[in-house]
């Protein structure tokens, strides 16, 4: 089992658009929910999509006012609207109701896939993470969720991944074993179930699990992550 893969929810009333990006954002390892209408989008944000893509042109709800009650009930998530309207007054009217990018069709893949990577990482920037975290041979691309010491790929579970993200949002801070219960279970759970997470993830990042250089234990705390090193700046002598 690995890693949640990044939800999209892909809001079209064309079904043969809705395959389409099935099929493609699945060869880029996301995960798709799609609605053909907007009452549908509407049910399936409970699913707490991580991007969505709108399509203007719905059956039901307009698309303009669906971008609106999307924006409302969640105004964090990146929306890259999709539509045939080409004209700049539906531009700018859909960045206006928050929408963060625009895409005409027809479209090519390729550079879908970017913007959608870009609107990811702008996510990320907009909450303060780095879009891809490094501290010496541990990498981590959070628009991704690629794992990685050196060149070897770490296949996380979907818990151990939120443990380790949830460090990295706070590396060299020394987080409570309280806190980190609280930010990785909804309801009260035992200690000992974050014991067994952070035993599982530095069996799979660390080189020695019993002397970890990455998840370090704060004695009567909790865990912290080590932080990257500060990059040295270079002073220069003036004559």
């Amino acid at each position: 089992m690995i890693a949640a893969p990044v939800k999209i929810l892909v809001i079209d009333g064309e079904a043969a658009i809705r395959r389409l990006l099935r099929t493609g954002f699945s060869t880029q390892g996301y995960e798709i929910i799609d609605a053909p209408n907007g009452r549908a989008a509407i049910e399936l944000l409970a699913q707490k999509p991580d991007l969505i893509t709108l399509d203007l042109d719905l059956p039901d709800i307009p698309g303009f006012e669906l971008l609106k009650v999307i924006r409302m009930r969640a105004e964090t998530i990146p929306i890259v609207v999709l539509s045939g309207r080409d004209d700049g007054a539906s531009k700018v009217q859909a960045f206006d109701l928050g929408a963060d990018d625009y895409v005409t069709k027809p479209f090519g893949m390729d550079e879908f896939f970017a913007r959608v990577r870009v609107a990811l990482r702008h996510q990320l920037h907009a909450h303060g993470e780095r879009s891809i975290f490094r501290v010496n041979d541990l990498s981590v691309d959070l628009v991704r969720r690629i794992v990685k010491v050196g060149q070897r790929d770490v296949n996380l579970s979907p818990k151990e991944y939120d443990l380790l993200r949830v460090l990295v949002q706070h590396a060299g801070q020394a987080l409570t074993r309280e806190f980190l219960l609280g930010k990785l279970w909804s309801s009260f759970t035992d200690a000992q179930y974050l014991r067994v997470y952070v035993r599982h993830l530095r069996q799979k990042i660390e080189v020695d699990p019993e002397r970890p250089q990455y998840v370090l234990t704060e004695a009567g705390v909790g865990y912290r992550l080590r932080a990257p090193a500060p990059i040295a700046r270079e002073t220069q002598t003036h004559t």
